[in-house]
């Protein structure tokens, strides 16, 4: 690591990893200009003050219960969502770059996926996708000719970005179905607050608090019946779920009630909520439950997550579920692939943001190309999340490329393999060393989308690999968060 000359303080041991873009520090070791007073403020602090406010703000988290859950964890079912009180700043312009971007992008997935659930007016263009497309479990033949209120199917969505060791930021993956993490981007905030108050004023960041309300607006904007007499839930699985801790919070700030499968019912094609006072009927629901669960007439015949008769509600038009289901086909791995050209075809307009180039193994040549270069590629399962199913190809061991080789052969089309991208870092406070490191980050913006069109949340979760080296950010396998700040335009 070469290490900085020009950053006082905290930040003077901080040293830039080779071959990456740092978001914070310039190549030349200097802050960058539009963060170079936030830094210059920050990094007067001394390493042991700045651990001090780091406790104060890991002991807020634990005392508002801002948890989550792994499953393959044997120590315990609920975590504290390791955080980071160094925020990533966003520029005023890089910001508005993204944003036009995302709104794009989001635009043509909704696009594309009232295609491919309707006319599939895409096949008679791209004959050669149909079988891709169509192929993956996520396409659900049964949903098709069903077009949900308003045309939208993309209510909220999940974006992760990367920046590459360009400085370009690619999109990495879309999240279509139910994406996470958004109670952690507004509870991060509140720590900032409380924690930074100076810092945060002087970096001039725009809010985040109002998402709850948006997205309420939203959801009530794509009711079946008059929004104003609207009943919105969020139906959850319940406290074991991994994402519980959201579930419950997203309910408490939008005002509406949460809800589990025994709480609902549904009659004549009508879905009511059991009240002390009797049935009340329900217009919208933001389900955190998947496809697969979501009514046992319909799909999983053992489910006990989800409510009977459901799918029939959906389909008559009676009730919205956000996100629609099938949103799957959308954010597979494999479809990906084409979302540039989905833009092109739905929009007539070129993308805006770049993404990773890949690698599709159900297609002979891609397939040829990744077998010979695993050691050099990222293998994805095109169906699985969270950095699960993954072949890290430059830090893996033989026996496990051979092991991939094996399952590529066997089923191609559920892998996808990328050139390893060089995740941008972000100084990070390691609390082993007591000072500031190089982490890489990623990033994921929500997008909320009604009639109106879809909005951007100016913030998102910044996901941090904290341990030396790593590239996996999940927080499932040892990544933590940071807030991130996105400066306004200057007055």
């Amino acid at each position: 690591m070469r290490r900085l000359l020009h950053v006082p303080g905290l930040f003077e041991e901080y040293g830039m990893t080779p071959g990456t873009i740092d978001e914070l520090i310039g190549p030349d070791g200097v802050p960058r200009p539009d963060f170079l007073g936030l830094l210059t403020l920050l990094g007067t602090r001394a390493p042991e003050d700045f651990a001090r406010l780091q406790s104060l703000a890991e002991r807020a988290l634990l005392n508002q219960g801002v948890t989550f859950s792994v499953y393959s964890d044997q120590r315990g079912t609920e975590r504290i969502f390791p955080f980071c009180l160094i925020p990533r700043l966003i520029s005023a312009p890089d910001w508005a770059h993204l944003e036009r971007g995302l709104e794009q992008r989001v635009r043509a997935l909704n696009l594309f996926l009232n295609d491919v659930y309707g006319e599939q007016r895409l096949f008679a263009e791209r004959p050669e996708l149909r079988d891709l497309i169509l192929s993956t479990s996520l396409y659900l033949p049964l949903l098709r000719g069903v077009r949900p209120p308003g045309g939208v199917r993309i209510h909220i969505a999940g974006i992760d970005l990367v920046r590459d060791g360009q400085g370009t930021f690619r999109v990495l993956e879309d999240n279509l179905r139910t994406p996470s993490g958004v109670s952690y981007v507004m509870e991060s905030r509140v720590i900032s607050k409380r924690v930074l108050p100076d810092i945060l004023e002087m970096a001039r960041v725009r809010r985040v608090d109002h998402y709850p309300a948006r997205l309420a607006e939203t959801l009530r904007s794509v009711s079946p019946e008059d929004p104003e007499r609207s009943t919105v839930v969020v139906l959850t699985p319940g406290p074991y779920n991994s994402a519980y801790f959201e579930h419950s919070f997203l309910a408490r700030t939008m005002g509406v009630q949460l809800v589990q499968s025994e709480d609902l019912f549904v009659d004549r094609e009508r879905v009511f909520m059991r009240t002390t006072r009797g049935p009340q009927r329900v217009h919208v629901i933001y389900r955190r439950i998947d496809d697969a669960f979501l009514d046992p007439e319909t799909f999983r015949p053992d489910s006990l997550l989800g409510v009977r008769g459901l799918m029939r509600a959906w389909a008559a038009g009676h009730v919205t579920l956000a996100n629609a289901p099938g949103n799957g086909v959308a954010d597979d791995k494999a479809v990906y692939a084409f979302v540039p050209e989905f833009i092109r075809y739905y929009l007539g307009e070129q993308p805006v943001l770049e993404q990773v180039p890949t690698y599709v193994c159900a297609r002979e040549e891609d397939r040829r190309y990744v077998l010979e270069h695993l050691e050099e590629l990222v293998v994805k399962t095109v169906d699985e999340a969270g950095g699960y199913g993954m072949l890290m190809g430059p830090q893996s061991t033989r026996e496990e490329r051979e092991d991939f080789r094996q399952r590529i052969l066997a089923t191609p089309r559920r892998y996808i393999a990328q050139p390893r991208v060089e995740l941008s870092t972000c100084p990070t406070w390691d609390a082993a060393s007591g000072r500031v490191v190089p982490r890489r980050v990623d990033l994921r913006p929500y997008i909320v989308s009604g009639p109106q069109g879809p909005w951007v949340l100016p913030g998102g979760l910044s996901r941090v690999a904290l341990r030396a080296g790593s590239y996996v950010v999940n927080s499932s396998q040892g990544g933590g968060s940071k807030d991130t700040w996105v400066q306004k335009e200057a007055a």
